[in-house]
């Protein structure tokens, strides 16, 4: 596979299955030519949701157009991690073209592009994924309608039980037990679909006024295809990062003498990166910093104890010390996707009240248990810097630890569902890479 016309050069492309197998071609490419190029610096930036490739380097060159400016001095390389993932069609991509059927759109109708990406990403799945399309246009009344959706939709991201894979989907571990299971799964369908419905009426300001009128389930129903579309590649991130990244991160450090890599993930390419670190081979100290954009993980993943529950701590716990540099968080309160609907997903594990109990609201719901790393950055880990992103840019950046960066100056676009998610097209952005891995 050729690769693509990039904004930068050199640029390698790493590409990975959902089982963590790198495509070999790809990454011998990149042992050979970084060895080759006498690269210093490589700068390795994995994408959260996505469809197909050429969104994914589409992406990857307009971020990373900016480095060789930044770091005119640098010997600078690039790869871009490409893994099987999917993006909604109704979450553009800021200062990305939104497609005709994404603006025909209208919930909870399943439009021929999402259709077609869940036909990609889940391979084999074709008859089940016909069956909840039909389901979304029909909308049938009968309870039983939404609980057959329910079971179709578990269907199709094959919920994992305790065991191997689920570590790969918990951000956070109780006495070796995985937490973060897909707990809207274990409550009535149509209780979640109504929770979904009426966050979704919030953000999108459709909230009862004058004329009064009930939020529909079947727009919380889609919903929560989206967030179980989103458990599966929770789970995948992990799994491609931890068995596919790390190992080649390893690999690159044997091949390329010196060389010191820098690993950036946006969504859940954030989570990809931080999996990374815990499938890097022992002693290997080639990765210099981490730059987590908008990660969609919990805020409690770096943490050995959890603030509401001492038995409990991140999966992640001590993988910051992995790296030879910070692991920098940039977050923004203006990412609704994180600041609501995945707070209110996670919680849905054990609160068989609902929010609606105690009233829904984004502060109350993030409050201290189930927050996203990239709505408030990362929690509970002592130590950790607190900086604007004017700070952080005026620097220097702590040599080493966690360090979270608001970047709500800049991550600040989007409309409903997903809000600023996708808003990391920024020179500043680029700037905190840059000054994380100290990148001269």
């Amino acid at each position: 596979m050729a690769e693509p016309a990039m904004s930068v050069a050199p640029y390698w492309e790493l590409t990975f299955d959902a089982d963590g197998d790198p495509d070999a071609r790809g990454r011998d490419r990149l042992l050979a030519g970084a060895a080759d190029r006498g690269v210093r610096d490589l700068v390795v930036l994995a994408h959260g949701w996505n469809t197909d490739r050429s969104t994914a380097t589409g992406l990857f060159s307009r971020f990373l157009a900016p480095f060789p400016e930044l770091a005119p001095g640098a010997r600078l390389g690039f790869a871009g991690v490409v893994w099987p993932s999917m993006r909604f069609a109704d979450e553009p991509i800021p200062d990305f073209p939104r497609s005709v059927a994404a603006e025909a759109a209208r919930r909870p109708a399943l439009d021929k592009d999402t259709r077609h990406a869940l036909l990609e990403t889940f391979p084999g799945r074709a008859p089940v994924i016909e069956q909840i399309a039909r389901l979304l246009e029909q909308q049938p009344r009968e309870a039983e309608g939404l609980e057959e959706f329910g079971r179709l939709v578990r269907l199709l991201v094959e919920v994992v039980p305790p065991g191997p894979q689920a570590l790969f989907a918990a951000d956070t571990l109780a006495e070796g037990v995985p937490q973060d299971g897909p707990g809207m799964f274990r409550r009535p369908v149509a209780e979640v679909c109504e929770e979904f419905a009426a966050a979704l009426a919030r953000v999108e300001g459709r909230e009862a006024g004058a004329e009064f009128s009930l939020p529909n389930p079947w727009d919380g129903a889609h919903e929560l295809l989206r967030q179980a579309t989103y458990y599966a590649m929770k789970r995948r991130a992990g799994t491609v990062g931890e068995r596919g990244l790390g190992r080649v991160v390893g690999q690159l450090a044997a091949a390329v003498s010196g060389v010191r890599v820098h690993l950036v993930g946006h969504s859940f390419g954030a989570r990809l990166v931080s999996f990374a670190l815990r499938g890097l081979p022992e002693g290997v100290r080639t990765v210099k910093s981490v730059t987590l954009l908008q990660g969609a993980f919990s805020h409690y993943a770096f943490a050995s104890r959890l603030p509401h529950d001492a038995r409990a701590g991140g999966l992640l716990q001590g993988q910051q010390h992995r790296v030879d540099g910070p692991l920098v968080c940039c977050h923004s309160r203006y990412d609704s996707a994180l600041g609501t609907f995945y707070p209110l997903a996670s919680r849905m594990a054990g609160d068989a009240r609902g929010v609606a109990a105690e009233g829904f609201g984004v502060g109350r719901l993030l409050g201290a248990t189930w927050g996203a790393m990239g709505y408030d950055g990362v929690q509970a880990v002592p130590g950790t810097r607190a900086m604007t992103l004017a700070e952080a840019l005026r620097g220097p950046l702590p040599a080493s630890g966690c360090v979270n960066v608001d970047a709500a100056a800049v991550v600040r676009r989007g409309g409903p569902p997903s809000g600023a998610h996708s808003d990391i097209l920024h020179r500043e952005l680029a700037r905190v890479v840059v000054a994380a891995g100290r990148i001269t």
